[in-house]
């Protein structure tokens, strides 16, 4: 495998471990009522316009932020096994465009060990997309989530 297909190239990876059982964190991820409190960094509201959680399934959901300016995010499933993992393409309109994202669940006891991987179609894109702020963004949409799961 030459080394600009690799994935890994490709690839930004956050993970985080929340102090919730698999099947609250699933809950969170799978649910629209719960996805619109969480979804999208601190600051903007979310509305999930679409939620067909299934394989072949879309997704769009509407971010807004504090100064009324929106944001679509969408896609379509491409593999869900349950409390293992959600495999989706994405669209985050107008700052990233045809990335896949995978959202892995692994259970530890009460805890749960989570790797979330944007996989992008170039090294360039992938880079540009690090620089525009992948890991303070996502960062803070998965502190919202932890927060979510601790009220919860």
């Amino acid at each position: 495998m030459s080394k600009v297909n690799n994935p890994k190239n490709r690839t930004l990876t956050l993970e985080r471990t929340f102090e919730a059982p698999i099947a609250l964190v699933w809950e969170a991820w799978t649910q629209p009522e719960h996805v619109a409190q969480w979804w999208g960094p601190k600051g903007m509201e979310t509305k999930v316009l679409e939620h067909d959680f299934k394989v072949g399934g879309n997704w769009k959901y509407v971010m807004r932020m504090p100064d009324g300016n929106e944001f679509i995010a969408d896609g379509v499933y491409s593999e869900i096994v349950m409390h293992k993992k959600i495999i989706s393409t994405a669209n985050f309109k107008p700052m990233t465009e045809g990335v896949e994202i995978q959202a892995i669940f692994k259970a530890d006891g009460d805890k749960t060990h989570f790797t979330f991987n944007c996989v992008h179609e170039t090294e360039e894109y992938c880079k540009q997309q690090e620089q525009m702020g992948f890991y303070n963004g996502w960062g803070s949409v998965f502190e919202r989530l932890h927060e979510f799961l601790q009220n919860s």
